[in-house]
């Protein structure tokens, strides 16, 4: 018997807010009003803000600045990246006791594969089975999370909104949608609130009077096909229904650290694209070190605006960690996969992968001054974390990675 797909996934509430309450109790932890991504003297961008930040209206993304005019009380800190890698690997521990695969999707989400593990868990419920996993993690790391769950890792995306235990919304914190439940779950979003239909993919829909998950189910795949393109039209009849192939993999520690955007607009610039590259290898490179590794490989990851996808990757001989280094290489892949297609983007990403542990994690001698592109000198790796440090005391978009003499 093929075992029957039980995916879910763990959100942490307000990961780098919790954080940054437990690194610091006497500063954040008893701001109820609290911003983290910056300072106020820095120019950054908001991470993350409490529920109570957020009734003012500030989200994440917005300028600290702007922020600030909307809630004027609010205390800033800089986001507590060592702390936030330490934590994501202490709820990582607990859930893989509890699930035969795991998958870090990102800092603060994991998905988990339970199928075939009816017979363990002697077939008590799935929902059971996540409330344990719940508690477990909120006893073991002092951190809450969210855990939602289906057939499909796009169902158990869409249950955790649902199961998070926002003011006034009654979750529990656990959301898990039952077998042959799916259409009818779906039923219930618009198609705003679907993962990688955006504002311009809206506005098509709604120019078709689709607004709606519901709007949507009454078309076949060949209709919605011959309005839309065949991809697009295919992916939104399967998306609508809940349908995801994708699936989740890796049990063992992280085999990549990425980093993607998925744009509000299609961009169609070079020079936007790149402005949006740099900022994704200045996170992917910082979060690098702070999980004291190396890369070899590096990937760019670009899907156009028909949702077509493509990639590039390139293995160095040495494992590297500097911002300069890692950036040379993507540029020179994101121009190669802009040559052979140059369209609009709704998403670009940058995946570091070979990872292996930074043998000089500690050190930070300076020496060697010759630069090439793919050549990192032990001058590249200081800065690199000096520049760590400066980012943890004034923000991660105080100092961001400049022009260096190899790029024109």
């Amino acid at each position: 018997m093929v075992a029957r797909p039980r995916i879910l996934l763990a959100d942490a509430d307000a990961f780098y807010v919790a954080v940054a309450r437990m690194v610091d109790p006497e500063g954040a932890g008893r701001a109820k009003l609290l911003i983290v991504g910056g300072t106020r003297e820095s120019r950054g961008v908001v991470c993350s803000a409490s529920y109570e930040t957020r009734k003012f209206g500030v989200r994440s993304a917005m300028p600290i600045s702007r922020a600030l005019r909307l809630c004027p009380d609010a205390v800033c800190v800089p986001v507590p990246r060592g702390a936030c890698s330490r934590t994501h690997r202490e709820i990582r521990a607990v859930l893989d006791r509890f699930a035969p695969v795991v998958e870090s999707a990102s800092i603060d989400e994991w998905y988990m594969d339970l199928g075939g593990t009816e017979a363990l868990y002697h077939n008590e419920p799935l929902a059971e089975t996540a409330r344990r996993m719940r508690e477990a993690v909120l006893q073991e790391t002092g951190l809450s999370v969210s855990i939602g769950g289906g057939t499909t890792k796009l169902v158990a995306k869409l249950a955790v909104e649902r199961a998070k235990p926002k003011p006034g919304s009654g979750a529990t914190g656990v959301h898990i949608v039952e077998t042959g439940k799916e259409a009818e779950f779906l039923a219930t979003f618009s198609l705003a609130e679907l993962p990688l239909v955006g504002p311009k993919f809206q506005e098509r829909l709604a120019k078709l009077g689709m607004k709606t998950v519901r709007d949507v189910l009454p078309y076949d795949a060949a209709t919605l096909s011959r309005w839309l393109g065949e991809r697009e039209g295919e992916w939104l009849f399967e998306r609508v229904r809940g349908i995801d192939r994708s699936e989740v993999e890796s049990r063992g520690e992280a085999k990549s650290i990425s980093r993607d955007e998925t744009f509000a607009e299609d961009i169609a610039t070079d020079d936007e694209l790149h402005h949006e590259l740099l900022a994704l290898v200045t996170r992917a490179a910082s979060d690098l070190r702070a999980d004291g590794l190396t890369a070899r490989t590096i990937t760019v990851r670009i899907r156009d605006f028909d949702f077509r996808t493509r990639s590039a990757s390139r293995t160095l001989p040495r494992g590297v960690i500097a911002d300069r280094v890692i950036h040379g290489v993507a540029k020179g892949l994101l121009a190669k996969l802009r040559a052979s297609r140059r369209v609009p983007a709704r998403l670009l990403g940058v995946a570091l992968s070979s990872l292996a542990a930074d043998p000089d994690a500690d050190q930070l001698a300076l020496f060697e001054t010759t630069q090439s592109t793919e050549e990192e000198t032990a001058r590249d790796r200081a800065l690199a974390r000096a520049v760590d440090k400066l980012r943890d005391k004034f923000g991660r978009e105080g100092i961001a990675l400049g022009r260096t003499r190899n790029e024109d």
